[in-house]
């Protein structure tokens, strides 16, 4: 017993298949358009959102803001290391405070050898 013998002439599954993709084709299509519509749609929403809204005075950037009183941004001794490396470090801490690095006083930064963290015991 053959559980599903259907014979179908090429040209009927040619047809078919083109139909199918057609279909696809188009509903793509329409998905395109649709996308369109809506960017330009949020577009005018932002537009008049934008005309509505005050501009908000001008922010100067962190680089040419002066340090407040009381804040040290001297000097950083250099022990073991280039500037470059320290400069990383300075940054990663000041990341994972969550303060800036402007608020931060560094008095020196040293290079540890293995033996120092603990490493080769």
């Amino acid at each position: 017993m053959k559980l599903f013998e259907m014979k179908m002439p090429l040209s009927e599954a040619l047809a078919i298949a083109v139909i199918g993709i057609s279909v696809v084709i188009m509903i793509l299509a329409l998905i395109a358009v649709f996308i369109i519509l809506l960017s330009k749609a949020v577009r005018l929403v932002e537009g008049l959102v934008k005309k509505k809204v005050p501009a908000s005075p001008a922010v100067t950037p962190a680089a040419t803001q002066s340090v407040p009183e009381g804040i040290n941004s001297g000097d950083v001794e250099l022990i073991g290391t280039d500037e470059k490396t320290a400069a990383v470090i300075m940054a990663i801490v000041s990341e994972k405070c969550g303060i800036p690095l402007n608020r931060l006083s560094f008095k020196s930064v040293r290079l540890m050898d293995n033996d120092e963290k603990g490493g080769n015991k």
